[in-house]
């Protein structure tokens, strides 16, 4: 994808974007309400027209599309439509037919999900859960390539997310190609190993989560019961950088946590520590310079 833009009307949903995403890479596309994301998904998904900028899919163009290149790929979208009427097997089944594929193949894909147990059970019947599973299993049905996957894991329960979490894992370790948006900036940390961080139809970064966390040079926030501890205890502390109430704790900032805290836990209970180390929310909202109203 290069120079890629799109307007709808007065807005701009992408603004030059340019990117590319290698073989076998789990590639995360993050940002706030607006930011583009959905649009880049249609786009490099053979969906929607770019108005201007070139995208390659498999050394194809994917406008106008192509059918032997959409054999290739998979989508779950944030609206996944489905024979709701039908129990989750022949839903696949019927998909299936649609692609000239084997009934049987709809076996394989429930099993992928780790949604067997509710072959029998009709869609409308399926948790939301169950439901983006079996939107992720219909995407899987004739093996493509590449997967776009467009906030699978949206409106979901911590419970759920956490399972469609193990199905994610183990399509990344099939080697395969996905593409994935979402709001979850932990989500991403933990799945994706490299992610572009979108804002205001632009890429701001584009790296792996680690790097882009690296990059922020953040301190390492150390917690203490204030009760504990005094501010003044806290800063004739060899390497700690700023000590601030917050609180019931005193929040310690430091570039050399395996220093400040054996000299702590001379002074107050190593227990009642808490640790935060910077993660990619912070990596996130420093770049798109958002607050938290903006994710989840």
């Amino acid at each position: 994808m290069d120079g890629v833009t799109k307007r709808y009307g007065e807005v701009t949903a992408l603004d030059g974007v340019s990117l590319d995403v290698r073989r076998g890479e789990f590639f995360g596309v993050l940002g706030p309400n607006g930011a583009g994301k959905t649009t880049l998904v249609e786009i490099v998904g053979g969906m929607r027209e770019a108005d201007a900028g070139t995208v390659t899919v498999f050394g194809q163009s994917p406008w106008p599309r192509d059918t032997a290149l959409l054999a290739r790929i998979g989508v779950q979208t944030q609206a996944s439509a489905f024979f709701a009427r039908l129990t989750a097997r022949e839903h696949l089944r019927t998909v299936a037919a649609l692609y000239g594929m084997d009934p049987a193949t709809a076996t394989t894909a429930l099993e992928r999900v780790s949604l067997t147990e509710k072959a029998d059970a009709r869609v409308d019947h399926l948790s939301g859960g169950q439901r983006q599973r079996l939107a992720v299993a219909t995407a899987l049905l004739h093996e493509p390539d590449l997967i776009f996957l467009d906030e699978p894991t949206a409106a979901l329960d911590p419970e759920a997310r956490r399972e469609l979490w193990v199905v994610l894992r183990s399509l990344r370790a099939e080697g395969r190609t996905i593409i994935y948006t979402t709001h979850y900036l932990e989500e991403a940390e933990a799945l994706c190993d490299r992610v572009a961080i979108i804002a205001g139809g632009r890429v701001v970064a584009l790296d792996t989560p680690r790097n882009l966390i690296r990059s922020l040079a953040a301190p390492t926030r150390l917690l203490v019961p204030a009760a504990g501890l005094s501010t003044d205890a806290a800063l004739a502390l060899a390497g700690v950088d700023r000590a601030t109430v917050e609180g019931d704790d005193l929040a310690l900032e430091t570039t050399v946590p395996n220093r400040v805290l054996p000299a702590l836990g001379d002074l107050v209970d190593i227990d009642t520590v808490t640790v935060r180390t910077p993660t990619l929310e912070d990596a996130y909202l420093t770049l798109t310079g958002t607050g938290s109203e903006h994710h989840r």
